[in-house]
């Protein structure tokens, strides 16, 4: 939920429990008092919260950068990972962000060897050096972080914390910049990018999506599956090797191309014990070796499909 403040449109974060009278009633919430606690709790579950497999805690960066990372990490594309966590405001957490990509960058060999040891040889070889990731976990940004995300090439999430009565950990993406070596971001990102009163576009722009992965025979079924896929708020659209994800925190969906069968398969983050499989249109992938991610196959080939997919695509997005 979002609220005005100053001005400005803050992003809050909000959780209702019925009480017994039928009502919703707004939890009450906090911040961690040692950043460590979130540190280890988010560690912990890092794979199912944000899709990102853990290599290693308070990381040493060596002397010339003189650093220490609070968790590192690979996620599910490939992506070399590095989050920080503070248990306040993120002040600072730009510098560190360029400075610790500038670390990963140069240290490709260390980290290569530290995914081998950790996640094994096939991890390992297929790492993807194109899109090093950033993650800034925090109780809150400034509006200046905000406005730095989407200006530096660097690819930086900044995502938001609050622990609810309960128990209950919150987690918010506050801001998200896909960097510039061939993610873009939502549709609408982009439309709002040059609508009136946005901020200057930012000096380098990124390719489309899926520049040369699209064949010709599936260009106007992907164009129609684009919209759709990205017609849920903000849904950043990266282009990888072999499939173009479509991602919040994590991904929630993932394009491959069958040109033979003038066919496109989506991989959605759903459960496949919570849909009607129906032969040739869905499959459950669970166990089956595939190319991105999701346990949901959805085989599209035509603008008929498509329309029947409309509602699995709706179930996932919501779900994210």
């Amino acid at each position: 939920m979002q609220s005005s403040r100053e001005g400005a449109l803050v992003a809050e974060l909000m959780m209702f429990r019925r009480d017994a009278d039928g009502r919703d009633v707004e939890l009450s919430s906090s911040t961690v008092a040692l950043e460590v606690e979130l540190q280890r709790r988010v560690e912990a579950g890092l794979e199912q919260m944000l899709g990102i497999r853990f290599l290693a805690s308070e990381y040493a960066t060596g002397p010339w950068h003189r650093g220490r990372i609070d968790t590192l990490g690979l996620d599910e594309n490939g992506s070399p990972v590095v989050i920080e966590f503070k248990k306040g405001s993120g002040s600072g957490v730009m510098s560190q962000a360029v400075s610790y990509l500038s670390w990963l960058e140069s240290a490709q060999h260390e980290f290569e060897a530290l995914v081998r040891k950790v996640l094994g040889v096939e991890a390992a070889v297929a790492i993807d050096w194109r899109r090093p990731r950033m993650v800034c976990i925090a109780a809150g940004f400034s509006h200046h972080d905000r406005v730095a995300v989407q200006r530096l090439p660097e690819r930086i999430d900044l995502v938001r914390y609050r622990i609810f009565e309960g128990g209950l950990l919150g987690l918010l993406l506050v801001d998200s910049a896909p960097g510039f070596a061939g993610a873009t971001s939502s549709r609408r990102s982009r439309e709002r990018a040059t609508g009136v009163g946005s901020a200057p576009a930012a000096p380098v722009t990124p390719p489309s999506a899926g520049v040369g992965l699209v064949p010709e025979c599936l260009r106007d079924l992907y164009a129609e599956l684009d919209d759709a896929l990205t017609a849920w708020g903000e849904v950043e659209v990266a282009p990888l090797r072999h499939y173009i994800a479509y991602r919040r925190l994590v991904n929630v969906a993932s394009v491959l191309f069958r040109p033979k069968h003038e066919a496109i398969l989506v991989y959605l983050r759903l459960d496949p014990d919570t849909v009607e499989l129906e032969e040739g249109f869905t499959r459950d992938m669970r166990g089956i070796g595939h190319l991105g991610t999701g346990d949901l196959e959805v085989r599209l080939a035509s603008a008929a499909g498509l329309e029947k997919a409309a509602p699995l695509i709706r179930r996932a997005f919501e779900a994210a």
